[in-house]
């Protein structure tokens, strides 16, 4: 029962975020002090800091950034709006709604289901998109927002994919590290 509790506190928090943040700037790789930053293993959050207003308002901030029309993205991590922490907020297509939820301290445990091939694009690299093998399914770790404690899940196919762009950001990769295969976003460029 508790656990539910905390998941609906949750999700009352998630949603509650996506109307009341501000869109942050989405640092490029196209600007050397920008792809610094993007470069950085980032810090975990201590419990303390999981606890502050200073982390709810970038949680929030996150997913109003990643939701807004000008990015319209299925995640994003903290590096990505200037904050060398370990944060990601992801579109989880997985459940009903497909709700976009903030994780802090997330962490691949392992990898199984064989590799796939998929295409990726990138709020911070424009333009462009690749075709990058990610692992089909992952045990995902990170903790919990509410308790502090530890959860572990495991996450399939496309939203596995994101999972694993994101994470990548927290640990200083790019998709584009991962391939060689990049190529122009033709739809990025019929949109403008």
């Amino acid at each position: 029962m508790k656990r539910i509790l905390t998941i609906l506190a949750l999700a009352c928090v998630m949603c509650s975020c996506s109307n009341k943040g501000k869109v942050l700037h989405v640092y490029s790789v196209f600007v050397p002090e920008e792809e610094a930053v993007l470069r950085t293993y980032c810090e975990e959050f201590s419990a303390d800091e999981l606890k502050s207003r200073k982390f709810r308002k970038l949680a929030q901030d996150m997913i109003t950034t990643v939701t807004d029309p000008s990015q319209d993205g299925v995640g994003i991590a903290a590096p990505q709006v200037g904050v060398s922490k370990r944060l990601i907020v992801v579109c989880r297509l997985d459940k009903e709604g497909e709700p976009f939820e903030a994780y802090a301290n997330p962490q691949i445990d392992s990898c199984f289901g064989g590799i796939e091939v998929g295409p990726e694009g990138c709020l911070s690299i424009p333009g462009y998109r690749g075709n990058v093998p990610r692992s089909k399914s992952i045990v995902l770790t990170y903790t919990d927002i509410e308790t502090g404690l530890p959860v572990t899940e495991v996450v399939d196919d496309y939203t596995a994919r994101i999972f694993q762009h994101e994470i990548d950001h927290t640990n200083g990769i790019l998709y584009t590290d991962r391939t060689e295969d990049v190529f122009p976003d033709e739809e990025a460029s019929e949109e403008k």
